[in-house]
């Protein structure tokens, strides 16, 4: 993303007016405009103004993206773990923008070679922007930028937040609290800033001539390749899988949060891939920005219906779930490109990110990988959909996204084992059998989300299965 350079009116600008607060000044410029042409420029102040403004707005609308993730797993696990999940999505928000401001962000833009950045602690203001604070330099060179640095580094961290977020829910009820916390600390602060810097960096995948408008790579899949790391290693939930080999089924506590936590990460998303314009400072911007919201909207709309009309054949029944699922991988699927110009490639490509996305939630369980809320399927197999299907109609060329795919896949892959393996040594991966029957919520935290609920074990282990 942030390579891309802000787009800025190549046209003089007008001269400047005296400043003056009448109502009836606005009506008197449209009357002009209408009653004859007239060329219009942006200067590069207003410019300045409006790019950071959109990112800090853009920006927040992510975030709001993990009170939607917080919804969606605390409905899909059992009540027992519902507090837990919820401390684990605050907690990984706040370690993300940490570690991104200790070191993250500079390994990821900070004078990028080929493959990682510069390794030095701490994000700060440029000096010119410091200096313009300080009453000690003029505003040129900062507004020369094109927007401020902290305004880029807020809509950047969001970013890193979301591709923590993916594994949380997928290793619900049965990782530790403390070793998925030490995990996010590696995850945010070095493995998803080289992806990046090899990227939007300006590294050498972006020298390739790979393509990823807004991150089905390089946010969902990298996200996705850890949760599936992580899923192998810490191994399915106790009596997920009977003696026989059949799968027990395991329906998400609370449909209704489940459903408002996909509508808000709807809403988010519009933020996720609007913002990626990286500019609003031009008439070129904002058309091109609104077509990404309506690819966006058309791309996750794909993706319900498809996974609504092929849920029934795959799961003997029209499952919610997967449906509200097929929404996740519709909008990851339009992520990569959603800059396209003919709308309906959205609902096509969304669509058969919902169809892969429910046949990924079928295959896994057949392969005893346990994914709580499906987020592999919706992230990681619709990530790497989305990032070919940018080759259809977004102008990505098949070769570099290939490639692209693989070494991401292959680096954060091998990088997430070696975590995920050093933490299983020292502090261990998984809960107690106990803690997994009593519920996390009890065991770690002493607070339950219903209390009103009376906390019951398993009915396997009453049971003595």
């Amino acid at each position: 993303m942030a390579e891309r350079p802000i787009v800025q009116s190549m046209e003089p600008a007008p001269a400047p007016r005296a400043a003056s607060r009448a109502p009836m000044r606005g009506i008197l410029v449209v009357g002009a405009v209408l009653a004859a042409p007239v060329a219009w420029a942006t200067d590069a102040e207003t410019q300045f103004i409006v790019n950071t403004f959109s990112f800090l707005v853009w920006g927040a609308l992510v975030m709001w993206m993990c009170a939607g993730v917080t919804m969606l797993e605390a409905g899909s696990v059992r009540t027992k773990n519902a507090s837990v999940i919820c401390l684990k999505n605050i907690g990984l928000y706040s370690i993300a923008g940490i570690m991104y401001y200790l070191i993250g962000y500079n390994l990821m833009y900070a004078d990028v070679g080929s493959f990682i950045g510069s390794l030095q602690f701490f994000h700060a203001p440029t000096g010119a922007e410091q200096a313009l604070l300080n009453d000690q330099g003029g505003a040129a060179e900062v507004i020369e930028s094109g927007y401020s640095s902290s305004s880029d580094w807020f809509f950047q961290m969001v970013f890193v937040a979301t591709t923590a977020s993916i594994i949380s829910g997928t290793l619900a009820e049965r990782v530790r609290l403390w070793s998925f916390l030490a995990f996010t600390v590696f995850l945010t602060g070095l493995i998803y800033p080289v992806v990046g810097a090899w990227t939007w960096g300006g590294g050498w995948l972006d020298q390739l001539g790979f393509q990823d408008f807004a991150g089905s790579t390089i946010v969902h899949s990298t996200g996705g390749w850890a949760a599936l790391v992580g899923a192998i290693l810490v191994g399915p939930r106790r009596h997920k899988y009977r003696a026989d080999g059949s799968i027990r089924s395991t329906p998400p506590s609370n449909v209704p949060i489940v459903t408002l936590g996909v509508f808000i990460l709807w809403l988010g998303w519009f933020g996720f891939n609007g913002g990626s314009q990286l500019a609003l400072g031009s008439a070129a911007d904002a058309v091109a920005m609104s077509n990404v919201l309506v690819n966006t909207n058309l791309g996750a709309a794909g993706g319900v219906v498809a996974a609504l009309c092929v849920s029934q054949w795959l799961f003997g029944r029209v499952d919610l779930l997967a449906i509200l699922n097929g929404a996740s991988a519709g909008l990851v699927s339009i992520t990569a490109g959603p800059d396209i110009v003919d709308h309906y490639w959205a609902i096509i490509i969304g669509a058969v990110g919902g169809v892969l996305c429910s046949a990924g939630m079928k295959l896994l369980e057949q392969l005893r990988v346990d994914d709580v809320v499906g987020a592999i399927s919706g992230h990681l197999v619709a990530g790497i959909w989305g990032t070919l299907a940018a080759c259809i109609a977004a102008g990505a060329s098949l070769v570099p996204q290939l490639i692209g795919i693989v070494a991401v896949g292959a680096f954060v892959s091998a990088s997430s084992f070696v975590v995920w393996f050093v933490l299983g040594k020292t502090i261990g991966l998984r809960v107690t059998d106990r803690v997994e029957a009593m519920g996390q919520d009890v065991a770690e935290l002493k607070i339950e989300a219903y209390p009103e609920f009376v906390v019951m074990p398993d009915q396997e282990d009453t049971e003595g299965a």
